[in-house]
């Protein structure tokens, strides 16, 4: 496999890296202020994410930040710590997990994620993605970034009759502005080529030049600040200091700590493993990523976060899919994206809080679209009910609940279709009607468990004397010991009391052929003279 480079492609990944920056910014500050946090760690969490993790990675689209999926563990925690500077001890010994977990190759899991549970997850994501910020390109801006599930202000009339009593027309010009750029920049050729003016940065220079000549026009349509970016402006050198909040160490006492911090490693490392599955489906390329390795580095990423006073994080998906959808190619655009989080903290913050938030609206709200696009659902539904229910039911349960949450649920929905799948397919009858068969062929599955007994069973309960019976075992690899057992009584016993015809095709000479710890050799020596 070809070695990523840590600097490889910068030049083609800086817009890649310019759009993560843009769609990270917001929900930094959000998922912070929903983890009732210091403003400023979520976006140190997220310079982090892009310049330790992203250097260390070898997810070539993935991207990491803080999680709107630890916003309640981080809420609670504080609450209950009582200080944020006690927590941060939790966010360094989740990191610590999560190293061990990378050395003992937890990251193996991640191969037993089923493809249609992670495009569920993909297209819920991008659903919540497109609910939750149609407010914001309508002007209202009361449910804060970094929410996961679209049910967190409640399911209530009163939610959706303040929104539409707060739609602002300002917003809804720049939000179609925004749209009908980043549209151009996608369908229009000589646009698409011009890969060093992103479409996403045209769209946020348009909706600020927009808003600022509304301001200076006296217009009704300006947007007010409350609907802007809002970063921490700091005046003087004591107020950088003040920025940074340093662990209390005296946490590491505290049991409740501890608790909080295996919780932090675990939720976040299933997170991740999701995500970087996911990633690596949006990957063009379609290059694996050592889940092993990225378990690693997210785990010295969440220290040297919690260190500086930076949330916990995880490999993201809505950053990971804007990455993707802005053609990264390498790495390195994650590593931007941080590089430039930290110029803005440090240089320009003044200016970001000129971004109306309508405008990054419209970046996320395509980004959604893309996700969660109709041709998605139809290419499942054409796959058969096995997958297109787990995949349905994945994108329900992560929309009405949580990642986690909808995951297990669809995980659980398709491992149901698998056993019920592998219950009925262990065998092939040559006939529908055991009854009306002159002649009956039992042809075995690949592999055939103990979950398959039962049926096998039924059939040959079911089949009259004086038949001819023909089971078939050549295209077989693995067959329990206790269904080799029931054929072999079959053969030996019944069908000579009987007088049926038993001919085997295929059967190996001992249960060690079929990969078990047996011994004992299979004795199968009837079969009816013609």
């Amino acid at each position: 496999m070809k070695k990523t480079s840590l600097l490889g492609g910068i030049k083609e990944n800086f817009p890649s890296g310019l759009v993560v920056f843009l769609v990270a910014l917001p929900l930094c500050l959000g998922i912070a202020l929903a983890s009732g946090a210091p403003p400023l760690s979520g976006i140190i969490a997220g310079i982090v994410g892009g310049l330790v993790v992203g250097s260390l990675s070898n997810s070539n689209i993935s991207v990491s930040g803080p999680a709107a999926g630890l916003t309640a563990i981080v809420l609670t925690a504080i609450t209950d710590l009582g200080a944020f500077e006690l927590f941060l001890c939790a966010g360094i010994i989740a990191g610590l997990i999560q190293l061990v977990l990378g050395f003992i190759r937890a990251g193996s899991i991640s191969n037993y994620f089923p493809n249609n549970v992670i495009e569920g997850m993909l297209a819920a994501i991008g659903i919540i993605i497109i609910l939750k910020q149609v407010p914001h390109a309508l002007g209202f801006d009361k449910d804060y970034e970094g929410h996961e599930s679209i049910f967190d202000n409640g399911l209530n009339f009163g939610y959706f009759t303040e929104l539409l009593g707060a739609i602002h027309p300002g917003a809804i010009v720049v939000t179609l502005v925004s749209v009908a750029i980043l549209i151009a920049w996608d369908k229009i050729q000589v646009l698409k080529r011009m890969k060093m003016l992103p479409g996403a940065l045209v769209a946020v220079v348009a909706g600020i030049l927009l808003n600022e000549l509304f301001k200076m026009t006296g217009s009704s349509l300006a947007i007010a600040p409350q609907h802007l970016v809002s970063l921490p402006v700091p005046q003087s050198l004591d107020d950088f200091k003040n920025l940074i909040t340093l662990p209390d160490f005296n946490g590491f006492t505290n049991p409740k700590v501890w608790i909080v911090g295996a919780t932090i490693a675990i939720v976040a490392s299933i997170e991740t493993l999701l995500c970087i599955e996911a990633s690596d489906r949006l990957d063009k390329q379609r290059r694996i990523t050592d889940t092993n390795l990225e378990l690693k580095a997210q785990g010295i990423g969440n220290l040297v976060s919690s260190f500086i006073g930076g949330l916990p994080m995880t490999s993201v998906v809505v950053r990971s899919s804007a990455n993707a959808n802005a053609g990264a190619t390498s790495k390195s655009s994650a590593i931007i994206h941080g590089v430039l989080l930290l110029i803005c903290v440090l240089s320009i913050p003044v200016l970001l809080n000129l971004i109306p938030l309508a405008t990054l609206a419209a970046v996320l709200i395509l980004v959604g679209y893309k996700l969660a696009k109709p041709a998605t659902f139809r290419h499942f539904w054409h796959l058969g009910k096995f997958q297109f229910i787990p995949f349905v039911a994945t994108v329900v349960a992560v929309v009405a609940t949580d990642l986690l949450k909808g995951v297990g649920i669809g995980l659980a929905i398709s491992i149901f279709y698998i056993l019920q799948g592998n219950m009925k397919r262990a065998y092939y009858l040559s006939r529908e009607k055991l009854d009306d068969a002159d002649e009956i062929t039992i042809k075995l599955a690949e592999e055939v468990s103990f979950l398959n007994k039962a049926a096998i069973k039924k059939t040959l309960k079911n089949i009259k004397a004086n038949s001819n019976v023909i089971i078939d075992a050549r295209g077989t690899s693995y067959i329990a010991t206790d269904v080799l057992e029931m054929i072999q009584d079959f053969a030996n016993i019944r069908a000579k009391e009987e007088d049926i015809n038993v001919e085997l095709l295929g059967f190996k000479t001992s249960y060690k052929d079929y990969e078990t710890d047996e011994d004992s050799h299979i004795v199968i020596t009837h079969r009816r003279a013609m």
